[in-house]
């Protein structure tokens, strides 16, 4: 009880430093992303939110090609793009030494293998204890042939989260969005406005 009790005591702070949806706090971590066409992940891609978000200042944990986002804080909700990727690259970074890997990205991937990418991050660097993907299918992207699949897992708090990754390859690069929330309410409250950013999402001409 005094470890959950302690977590929820967690989430309120990383709320309010947030300042809840569509406010900016003034700490410094978060930049407030008003309602209108964004360029993100390198202005690789240009998305409409219709809802005022959160952006997290870019940390060493982040990959180059990476932006993430929030409605109320990390811990009960995240957009994450990636934009760009290249072959040999990672979705997140690690130290070559390091004994558990995520496999690296390439061209010739399969939607499965991508997911299965993804499935390695939340094991071995996010601390899954239980991962399951619950979906797999077609899906356009970018104006291009891509994918998307939902998962649920269970962290390293015991708590229930579920996300949607919907993304493209265009040309040798991968594209993709990913939201993950809270299984409670959150991812719920936030896949509305996630398909609405997905649908808006172009690439950057100018990038």
């Amino acid at each position: 009880m005094a470890k959950r009790l302690g977590l929820l005591a967690a989430i309120g702070l990383l709320s309010a430093c947030a300042g809840g949806p569509g406010v900016d706090a003034g700490s410094g971590y978060y930049t407030l992303v008003r309602p209108q066409p964004q360029e993100v992940a390198r202005d690789s891609m240009v998305v409409t939110p219709t809802m005022a978000w959160n952006r997290a200042r870019r940390t060493t944990y982040d990959i180059s090609r990476e932006e993430n986002w929030t409605l109320n804080g990390p811990l009960l909700d995240s957009l994450t793009f990636i934009g760009g990727l290249e072959p040999g690259k990672t979705v997140v970074r690690q130290r070559r030494r390091e004994e558990r890997q995520v496999p690296l990205y390439r061209a010739d991937m399969s939607p499965p293998e991508i997911a299965s990418v993804i499935e390695s991050f939340y094991r071995i660097r996010a601390g899954s204890v239980r991962f399951e993907m619950t979906g797999l299918r077609p899906r356009t992207f970018l104006g291009h042939p891509g994918f998307q699949f939902d998962f649920d897992h269970l962290d390293s708090s015991e708590i229930e989260r579920r996300g949607r990754v919907v993304g493209a390859i265009v040309g040798d690069r991968l594209y993709l969005v990913l939201l993950e929330g809270t299984r409670m309410h959150y991812f719920g409250a936030a896949l509305p406005e996630f398909e609405r950013i997905v649908e808006s999402a172009t690439l950057n001409a100018s990038s």
